[in-house]
């Protein structure tokens, strides 16, 4: 059951916790599903069935030549949800460039079988800046990285995971172990799909897939994230998709999954139980009561 078999053959390492209603993790780059864990764990106890896997060419996936785009990408999570029978009902969550899986996925496979979507420090819309996407990232970060890659990927992850995680000279949001944890992760994927995988992220258009996320979703997005600006990214969705709440993690960076893991696992039980996020579907009572009150001329009070 933990080996699922792609419509092009790769195989991938898939792990399934808990019963009830499936919620699939889509894991961020350079990572594996085993970023996933403390959520998949807290979402297993609260009565869903928690579906997370590696990314092919990443953790204990396969790690074929290509197939690194993201057609090919929610073509696997099509295969994965259909081996574990992830049918109806299902919330997909996914995380930075496991973002554009589930946007990618939403119009290619015409969101089947989905009720709601979390998009969480996600890269859709659209990562690079250019005229009509001024917030996003220039072109040369990416070429850096690339570089930094195929010099010393070892020594380049070091660096790059305090960022992501917001470490400084002060600031220890996560423990060295954390850090440690996150970079083996990294070095488990092969040169060549941490390469072609960041050419996806780095160059997709998701703009064009926005229009298939009809379902509800819950946006999460740390406002100081230095890895995906949340301007160009979460403040874009909110802005495109009707049925969206954006939830800003005040002075957070990226790996919120891990800086902020409880608070995160507390959101996403909540917004799929509808229990405690109120989705963008109009003005509520209040707020039309708010609207009137203000609206009115008041006599003084003689």
């Amino acid at each position: 059951m933990n080996r699922v078999e792609t419509r092009d053959g790769t195989h991938l390492f898939v792990k399934v916790w808990g019963q009830g209603r499936p919620v699939v993790l889509i894991h961020g780059w350079p990572l594996s599903s085993d970023s996933w864990d403390p959520i998949a764990n807290r979402l297993a106890d609260a009565g869903f069935q928690a579906i997370s896997y590696d990314r092919r060419g990443f953790g204990r996936s396969d790690q074929p030549s290509g197939g690194y785009h993201y057609d090919t990408f929610a073509d696997d999570l099509a295969d994965v949800m259909a081996h574990v029978g992830a049918s109806r009902d299902v919330a997909l969550v996914g995380f930075s460039m496991g973002g554009g899986e589930v946007a990618r996925y939403m119009s290619r496979h015409q969101g089947k079988g989905v009720s709601q979507v979390a998009l969480i420090s996600s890269v859709v819309p659209y990562m690079p800046k250019t005229s009509d996407n001024p917030d996003g990232v220039p072109l040369e970060v990416f070429d850096e990285i690339e570089k930094g890659l195929l010099a010393d990927r070892a020594h380049f992850f070091t660096g790059f995971f305090k960022q992501f995680f917001g470490v400084g000279l002060l600031e220890k949001p996560v423990s060295q172990e954390m850090l440690d944890h996150a970079w083996s992760m990294a070095m488990q994927a092969g040169l060549r799909p941490t390469l072609q995988a960041a050419r996806a992220f780095a160059t997709t258009d998701f703009r064009g897939d926005l229009p298939s996320i009809h379902v509800p979703t819950l946006i999460v997005h740390g406002t100081a994230d230095k890895t995906v600006p949340i301007a160009a990214t979460a403040h874009e969705v909110a802005r495109r998709l009707p049925r969206a709440v954006l939830v800003e993690y005040d002075g957070e960076p990226h790996g919120v999954f891990a800086t902020q893991a409880r608070r995160l696992s507390n959101d996403l039980i909540a917004f799929l139980e509808g229990s405690g996020i109120v989705l963008n579907e109009g003005p509520t009572r209040q707020e039309l009561l708010d609207e009137a009150t203000a609206n009115m001329v008041v006599a003084p009070t003689l």
